[in-house]
């Protein structure tokens, strides 16, 4: 008897759009058996050559802040391992050491303790808005306040009013733009990613970062494929990301998105091995089987069953109205290259049925198509 193949994402096609840690993301997901195609969405500029945060840099030290906002973990941590190139990380560190200091979210509030400094406060939600509130209502008139922010000037910021309301409030904001992007090369393993997925081609793409998201929406307009692609999100092609602020792009473009509760990559991991198959997935019973019909694949009594593209657009078409008779003209519509042979119908079914194990599972309608042989309920059988 064949065992069960219990892992979760068996049968799912992902892509990863991380430039950071995506090789860890992959293996997650690839250990929980998904198929995997990484391709970066964005380019991070090497901080050491960042001539603006430099000189950002050494003016939080001539001149400390009062209050200082750290909102990301690695952004900080960054900051300090390029300070420490300049020469200027214990100077650096001294400095923010005289403010008050808020962090965003846990990360960044672990960030700040390996190297030594401590947060008053930080919010359980990991939110800015609620770290905005935090400080409105602490005071921030008159008050010098060195933000490190999400991302560059220039590029996706999910809260861009958080420095302009810290100024209306009388504030001398420092910002500080810790990690800028830049766009990948036109034409590379970006650009092809998003034609598959524009062709719903993977059942969910991962973000782990606001500007990631931000950049596959603009470079699918360049691409000219900007309604396909928001359609394959809204629709077949899940967008999961590590949080909500990596997903307001995506929400704003009215992409539904799903994130675990905590903002972390193996959360995000879990999360999609909980969250996909339900969404991709359906199950049914015929001719005695279990049959349960994922992305690029079926389960027939939990083993797995490989199927050609031809294989899997006919199950699925059977499966949409478990039991009905379905055309041969309707089938032909759903095959992969839309035949105009009606014979083809007939070489799909037979090449399913043989790879499906059992033939008994499509029922042949004479001149009317195919149906599943679903199992009839107990209740429903005549005595």
């Amino acid at each position: 008897m064949a065992q069960p193949d219990t892992a979760p994402l068996t049968g799912y096609r992902i892509a990863v759009t991380s430039s950071n840690r995506a090789d860890e993301l992959c293996t997650l997901l690839r250990r929980d058996g998904a198929e995997v195609c990484s391709a970066a969405a964005i380019n991070v500029i090497p901080l050491p050559d960042d001539d603006q945060l430099r000189g950002n840099t050494k003016a939080v030290i001539a001149r400390p802040p009062e209050i200082f906002v750290a909102h990301t973990g690695i952004g900080f941590r960054a900051w300090v391992a390029a300070a420490d190139g300049w020469g200027l990380a214990n100077q650096l560190i001294a400095a923010l050491s005289k403010a008050r200091i808020v962090a965003r979210g846990t990360q960044a509030t672990g960030a700040l303790r390996a190297a030594g400094l401590h947060e008053e406060w930080s919010p359980k939600s990991e939110s800015s808005r609620e770290v905005l509130k935090y400080l409105l209502k602490l005071g921030v008139s008159d008050k010098r306040v060195a933000v490190q922010l999400h991302g560059s000037a220039g590029s996706w910021d999910p809260f861009p009013e958080f420095i302009d309301q810290l100024r209306s409030a009388g504030a001398a904001v420092v910002p500080l733009h810790v990690y800028r992007w830049k766009p990948t090369p036109v034409g590379g393993k970006f650009d092809q990613l998003i034609t598959s997925i524009a062709r719903r081609q993977f059942d969910a793409v991962s973000f782990t970062s606001a500007p990631a998201a931000a950049a596959m929406l603009e470079r699918g307009r360049e691409l000219n494929m900007e309604d396909q692609l928001l359609q394959a999100l809204r629709t077949d092609v899940y967008a999961m990301c590590v949080g909500p602020v990596t997903a307001e792009p995506l929400t704003r473009a009215g992409i539904p998105t799903s994130s675990p509760e905590q903002m972390r990559l193996g959360a995000l991991a879990r999360h999609i091995a909980q969250e996909l198959p339900p969404l991709r997935s359906r199950t049914i019973k015929a001719a005695g089987h279990d049959i349960e019909i994922r992305g690029s694949c079926v389960l027939i009594d939990h083993s797995v069953k490989s199927l050609s593209g031809s294989g899997m657009a006919t199950l699925r078409a059977l499966a949409r109205r478990p039991g009905d008779v379905v055309a041969r003209t309707d089938l032909l519509r759903v095959l992969p290259g839309h035949s105009n042979d009606p014979h083809a119908v007939d070489t799909a079914v037979l090449r399913l049925r043989t790879a499906l194990g059992d033939k008994n599972i499509i029922a042949t309608v004479v001149k009317r198509g195919y149906r599943l042989a679903i199992d009839e309920p107990p209740d429903s059988r005549r005595a």
